[in-house]
């Protein structure tokens, strides 16, 4: 598993920017991390880096389950599993479907539900430590590889 410390804000929109130079419709980013450990701020930084304009609020859709967002590439879906404790639930959520289509997925809470997901894409793990904030990601099938190498992984 390659990792990246994330001593600054700034360091966490730079991977934010390098994951979004790579996404490509279809693809899927799972963020996972204890409460706090930064996913959602990491998750902005990804919107934003992928077209969605700063006055368009992004927020967890912990109540909501999924935001969509139109940008460049197409529709980005941005949903939030940490509420839900069956596979069943996330199927009837249609992010499997949407992915499918050409979405971009970008999950929190999502490591429970990677079959149900497709199983192929990112794993972006944070954890807050001491001493610092740091990344760890794994590859999930063919496309997760293309862009784990993207952020310089083998």
């Amino acid at each position: 598993m390659a990792s990246l410390p994330l001593p600054t804000r700034r360091a966490t929109v730079r991977l934010a920017r390098s994951l979004a130079e790579a996404l490509r419709p279809g693809d899927l980013v799972l963020l996972a991390g204890p409460l706090g450990a930064g996913k959602t701020f990491l998750a902005r930084a990804l919107c934003r880096a992928l077209g969605v304009p700063h006055g368009v609020t992004v927020a967890s859709p912990t109540f909501a389950l999924v935001h969509e967002y139109r940008v460049p590439l197409g529709l980005l879906v941005h949903a939030d599993l940490y509420r839900l404790e069956e596979g069943r639930s996330v199927a009837q959520l249609g992010l499997r479907e949407s992915l499918a289509e050409g979405a971009i997925g970008l999950v929190e809470w999502g490591e429970r539900f990677v079959a149900e997901l497709g199983g192929d894409g990112l794993l972006l793990r944070l954890d807050p430590g001491p001493p610092t904030r740091v990344a760890r990601w794994e590859p999930l099938g063919p496309r997760g590889h293309r862009l784990a190498a993207s952020l310089g992984a083998p």
